[in-house]
């Protein structure tokens, strides 16, 4: 174990999410913030819009000190207690609640439209300012060590802050909900099949995460589209993925197109994946 205790791993295991965990110092998460006022000041408009999925899906592809941050030991130590030395960053994406806004998240599981097997992903979410309940922090629901793929819908729901606004669409047992409360530098971790949801951010202040989504290099996507993602530690010896190169410089133009590609990419197999769930589930 390099960060988790033994007792960490299996509550992690058993439950399917573990919180808080530190990671940056609070001078560390402003900055961080402020990076992302320099991704809005170059696109010129909030990247909470709805058209501006582009710019808060993978920054760390186009800026150097996210590239940074999915690396960081403070966050990848305990990843790799639970996953194993190899890491692959797939996806990463700014969850940003503004002051007062209605966005929310339905109740539903990662893994629905990611496509991903086997299910070894893990979500490191890393509050850049702070989110707790009243500013709309994740809710999550035990898996009781039995994680299971449950029935959603892509729903499109106003004010969503899942590009699908996927809900899922059975019962389930809303019993002992917890509240991962965060504190700006602190990050969770949950598991792909791991239920959750999240309020509206009743907060004065913008309630802002970074989702880092690590895999294994042993997975691979289900489906006919071949992505990239980024080696963070270790070695890949499975070529499941095209390995993604380091930012050269923040906006650097190269930087920008593969970002822009890979994205492109991206949103096609998810789309492919919203219809593989549909007619597994018919």
């Amino acid at each position: 174990m390099k960060k988790l205790t033994p007792q960490q791993a299996d509550t992690y295991r058993h439950n399917g999410y573990l919180f808080p965990l530190p990671a940056l110092a609070a001078e560390e998460a402003a900055e961080y913030l402020a990076l992302l006022g320099s991704i809005e000041a170059h696109i010129g408009s909030p990247l909470s819009r709805k058209d501006n999925g582009l710019w808060r899906s993978s920054p760390h592809l186009y800026l150097p000190a996210f590239d940074r941050l999915v690396r960081d030991p403070r966050i990848v130590d305990a990843v790799e207690d639970l996953l194993g030395p190899d890491l692959l960053v797939y996806t990463g994406t700014f969850f940003i609640k503004e002051a007062g806004s209605p966005t929310f998240a339905a109740w539903h599981q990662d893994a629905t439209y990611f496509g991903i097997r086997p299910h070894d992903h893990v979500t490191a979410w890393v509050a850049l300012s702070d989110a707790g309940t009243v500013a709309g922090c994740m809710e999550v629901l035990s898996s009781r060590g039995e994680p299971r793929q449950l029935h959603h819908a892509a729903a499109r729901l106003e004010h969503s802050i899942n590009g699908a606004g996927q809900t899922i669409v059975e019962r389930i047992d809303e019993t002992g909900a917890v509240p991962m409360a965060l504190k700006a530098g602190e990050f969770s971790m949950h598991h792909t099949l791991c239920v959750h949801r999240s309020a509206p951010n009743a907060a004065a202040h913008r309630r802002v995460g970074f989702g880092i989504s690590y895999i294994p290099t042993r997975c691979k996507l289900e489906g006919a589209y071949r992505l990239g993602a980024m080696l963070v530690r270790g070695e890949d010896r499975f070529g499941h993925f095209d390995l993604m190169p380091r930012p050269e410089a923040p906006f650097a133009p190269d930087a920008l197109a593969r970002h822009a590609a890979g994205y492109q990419r991206y949103r096609e197999h998810y789309r492919e994946e919203e219809q593989r769930h549909e007619a597994l589930f018919a």
